[in-house]
């Protein structure tokens, strides 16, 4: 998605979905689902994508040289990752504030801030499955970009094909621009939606975050990055 009316600096993040005809929204989900749900990952996308979908900037001038180093980005795994539109950078940069600083909910990511010069896709893969939880950023702006819906059905499709995933993907209204009950995505009405205009949002909140759960899918992750780190040896 794109940052550039952001305060921070990386590069755009929004893929020119509706220039790309070789890009089929629609089918998707159903090859997805045409995997067995133990071999389903969003790298299956990202792979099966990697002829059709290109990044869509890169840093400028000195500032690539800056990034940090993939091996050293993947050590940490992640609280949550934010989803969100294009123009809600600033909001998503909000939110991560107060899950961070209010809830000591810590450490996580915005989408606008995953490293530049990659596949969007892979990037996705990479912030959902190295993140205990998907937080999807619900505006206004959400159903506009048809980035963000591809994200919200990939997530989806993620947490109910792995067991450990269930229940990750937490939709959160907040208090800027919300989307309205009516206009959600019926896939999304089934889920219960963090809103922070409620007074019950806090309690939301811990009941949701629970570090339990955080640990286990840091070990189930620890586990998967260690079994891959030995085949690819051998």
């Amino acid at each position: 998605m794109g940052v550039g009316k952001s305060k921070i600096d990386p590069c755009p993040l929004s893929l020119p979905w509706g220039k790309s005809p070789s890009v089929d929204m629609s089918q998707r989900p159903h090859e997805a689902d045409s995997k067995k749900s133990d071999d389903i990952s969003l790298h299956d996308i990202a792979e099966h994508s990697h002829g059709a979908l290109t990044p869509s900037g890169e840093r400028e001038g000195t500032e690539a040289t800056e990034e940090v180093p993939e091996e050293d980005e993947e050590e940490v795994f992640l609280k949550f990752v934010i989803l969100h539109a294009e123009d809600d950078t600033d909001e998503a940069l909000r939110v991560q504030n107060l899950l961070q600083n209010d809830f000591g909910i810590k450490p996580g990511i915005i989408f606008a801030e995953m490293p530049c010069g990659r596949q969007h896709l892979q990037n996705l893969d990479d912030a959902v499955n190295g993140s205990a939880w998907t937080i999807l950023l619900l505006t206004e702006n959400f159903l506009r970009d048809t980035w963000c819906k591809f994200q919200f059905y990939t997530s989806l499709m993620n947490s109910v094909n792995r067991q450990h995933k269930y229940n990750s993907v937490i939709p959160l209204r907040p208090l800027n621009n919300p989307l309205p009950r009516e206009r959600t995505p019926f896939a999304l009405r089934t889920i219960n939606a963090l809103e922070e205009e409620s007074r019950g949002f806090p309690t939301q909140v811990e009941r949701i975050f629970q570090e339990s759960v955080y640990k286990i899918q840091q070990s189930i992750w620890k586990e998967t990055r260690t079994t891959l780190q030995r085949q690819s040896i051998a």
